[in-house]
């Protein structure tokens, strides 16, 4: 059964989140002088990242990983909506124009990432990566080998600062698309994620082995209705954020309208 003492430290999770932070303490520290003089320490934004590297570790190393891995997809699917959002937005949130131009700045590297960051190439990237990491083989090589895990909630992770890159984008250089473009943008996306939820809500049969001959945690719980659950939350959860993102654009759009008129 599960092990709620079982949290992960592996050293390249605990590794890698404790250089993510260290980088951002030195950009927003020793570095802020020469990067912006006379800026203040962005206090909110260190905030900001800093929770974003706490829910990426809850997410894939409290015991909700054992959880996803070994018992309940609901609960795979919760790990992977806590990447893909809050930690995600609280990431890109965290980071300062001072800290990502000097790098996304570079003339030799400006057109290949204006490319990569405009709004189609990121909604394709987000979608491509969330749905083929869906289909029964590598969904299943994902929970019967670790590396494979790893690079999958990786993906996701990634995959998710290219699809919220466009609304919230730290950068002078490659900065968000005007409001209207955002609500274009968000609806696109939620149209293009339709098939994944389709296929696991509409699905007659259990899609994923491991989640079959699990044993059960809840009495009167079987697999047809984890599965159940995963998709609706996967569509609930991403149409109710969609939502919240496109009255958001659409309030500051209204405003820019507003201000615009004569």
């Amino acid at each position: 059964m599960i092990d709620w003492r079982h949290w992960h430290n592996e050293s390249y999770l605990i590794g890698g989140l404790i250089l993510l932070g260290w980088l951002h303490a030195i950009l927003a520290g020793p570095l802020r002088a020469r990067l912006a003089p006379g800026a203040p320490y962005p206090r909110r934004e260190a905030i900001r990242f800093y929770s974003a590297l706490i829910i990426f570790y809850l997410a894939v190393g409290s015991p909700l990983d054992q959880i996803g891995e070994r018992f309940l997809f609901s609960a795979h699917m919760l790990q992977h909506q806590l990447l893909i959002y809050p930690a995600a937005i609280l990431f890109l949130a965290g980071l300062t124009p001072w800290m990502v131009d000097p790098v996304l700045g570079r003339p030799a590297w400006r057109g290949f990432l204006r490319f990569m960051t405009s709004p189609l190439i990121c909604g394709l990237i987000y979608i491509l990566v969330y749905s083929l990491w869906h289909m029964p083989d590598l969904y299943e090589r994902a929970l019967e080998n670790k590396v494979v895990h790893v690079v999958e909630h990786v993906m996701f992770f990634g995959a998710a600062l290219f699809y919220w890159w466009p609304l919230l984008s730290p950068s002078r250089v490659l900065p968000p698309i005007s409001y209207a473009s955002q609500m274009i943008y968000l609806f696109l996306v939620l149209i293009g994620m339709t098939p994944v939820f389709a296929y696991l809500v509409f699905s007659d049969s259990i899609l994923y082995t491991t989640y079959e001959y699990a044993p059960r945690l809840f009495r009167d719980f079987s697999p047809g209705d984890d599965q159940l659950l995963a998709g609706v939350m996967m569509k609930i959860v991403g149409m109710l954020v969609a939502i919240g993102a496109f009255g958001w654009s659409f309030y500051h759009w209204s405003k820019d309208t507003r201000r615009s008129k004569p």
